[in-house]
């Protein structure tokens, strides 16, 4: 199908607004699509309502030689981009806010800045391995100051499987410190 060719200008309202209503029907699709599934109830009428409000506002700017669907269609893919990396980042937030709630007052860093740092360190941590199950598994048993025969026996993990584990998790921090100039 040809889409309607844009007016002079590039005006994105009378470009939205001359849109067929087959391609309305294809950009309600691809929101469905990209809204499958989507962290805290986000659903497909939201995620094209905000790329026509970001296009709208001029937030996003159409290119001059892109369709106005493939426009939008690129849109709700970052806004969904958006939306699970926030999501990601959130729930890493809670759940290195919620290995600090085990400490004393005594024992909580002091320095706000330390305790940001930590929490973003923790955060980086459990994206690094988020697809890694036994990675994670070693990495909460030595959280847990738990031996390897220890963390071998909770979790349920052969030799084999731990040490393979334990060599993922050095070979990658290896590489992110290389990489990233860490300390």
């Amino acid at each position: 199908m040809v889409e309607q060719a844009r007016p002079p200008g590039g005006d994105i309202a009378a470009a939205i607004g001359g849109l067929s209503p087959a391609d309305l029907a294809r950009l309600k699709a691809i929101a469905r699509l990209r809204a499958q599934g989507l962290p805290r109830g986000i659903g497909w009428a939201d995620l094209l309502n905000e790329a026509v409000a970001r296009a709208l506002s001029g937030t996003r700017r159409l290119p001059p030689d892109v369709p106005v669907v493939a426009f939008l269609a690129g849109v709700m893919r970052s806004l969904a981009s958006e939306a699970w990396r926030r999501a990601r980042t959130e729930d890493d937030i809670l759940a290195a806010a919620e290995d600090l709630s085990g400490f004393t007052a005594d024992e909580m860093p002091k320095d706000p800045e330390r305790t940001a740092l930590a929490i973003q360190a923790l955060s980086l941590i459990h994206r690094m391995f988020a697809t890694d199950p036994d990675v994670l598994k070693v990495l909460s048993g030595l959280a847990d100051e738990l031996t390897a025969e220890e963390i071998r026996h909770v979790y349920g993990l052969s030799v084999q499987d731990y040490d393979n584990a334990r060599k993922r998790l050095r070979r990658a921090m290896l590489r992110w410190a290389l990489r990233d100039g860490a300390p």
